[in-house]
C-alpha cells in the first residue's frame, strides 16, 4: 500500500501562500530544502516539456533536444521566473506538482507549466496549485486569469472548466491550442 502523504502548496522560493489543499509550509521549514526544492522543480519543468514535445509529435532525445527557452527554464528556473509566481506542491519535502503564473499585465494574469507528477496524479495536486493561483490573483488585483492548453489534454481541459475557465478566442497562433480565460 502506497503511503498517503499531505501535500502542501508554496509559493517558490519558500514563501508560503496562505492557501492551499493543507497547511501552507512555514519559510523556515524550507530553509533546509532550498536545493532539493529548485532541483525538484527543474525535474517537473523538464517532464513537463519533454512530454508536451512528445505529445506534439516532436522527436526529443532528452532536454538536450529542447528548444533553448525550454532548456532556460530547466537550468536556472529561479532566472526564467524572476518576475513570476511559481508555486510548487510538496510531498514529505519532495516536489511533486508546479504552476507559474506570469504577469499580471493591463489586470490580467495568465496561467503556464502546470504539471503534476504522474505518481501523484488524482490526489488534487492540480487542483490546489489552481486554486492558490486564483486566490493570489484575487488578493493581487488582478481582474482575469487566462490560459492555454493542448487540446488532446482534456482532464486539464476539464479542471480548468470546474474552476470556471471558458474557452476565448485565441491570443497564440498555434494550431490546436486552447485558450481560456475567467475573471477573478
Amino acid at each position: 500500500m502506497t503511503e498517503q502523504r499531505e501535500v502542501v502548496i508554496v509559493r517558490w522560493p519558500g514563501q508560503s501562500t496562505g492557501v492551499g489543499s493543507s497547511e501552507a509550509a512555514e519559510p523556515a521549514e524550507l530553509t533546509g530544502l532550498a536545493e532539493s526544492f529548485e532541483d525538484g522543480l527543474a525535474r517537473l519543468l523538464a517532464a513537463y516539456h519533454l512530454r508536451t514535445e512528445a505529445e506534439k509529435g516532436v522527436a526529443v532525445g532528452g532536454v538536450g533536444g529542447l528548444p533553448g527557452r525550454y532548456r532556460a527554464e530547466i537550468s536556472d528556473p529561479r532566472a526564467a521566473f524572476r518576475d513570476d509566481v511559481v508555486l510548487v506542491a510538496l510531498s514529505g519535502g519532495v516536489a511533486v506538482g508546479c504552476l507559474v503564473v506570469a504577469g499580471p499585465v493591463g489586470g490580467r494574469a495568465e496561467v503556464k507549466r502546470v504539471w503534476t507528477d504522474p505518481e501523484f496524479r488524482g490526489r488534487g495536486v492540480a487542483s490546489g496549485l489552481l486554486g492558490a493561483a486564483l486566490a493570489w490573483a484575487a488578493d493581487g488585483g488582478v481582474s482575469s486569469v487566462r490560459l492555454s492548453v493542448w487540446e488532446w489534454r482534456t482532464g486539464a481541459i476539464g479542471l480548468y472548466e470546474r474552476f470556471g475557465f471558458v474557452v476565448t478566442e485565441s491570443w497564440d497562433g498555434r494550431e490546436r491550442l486552447v485558450c481560456m480565460e475567467r475573471a477573478v
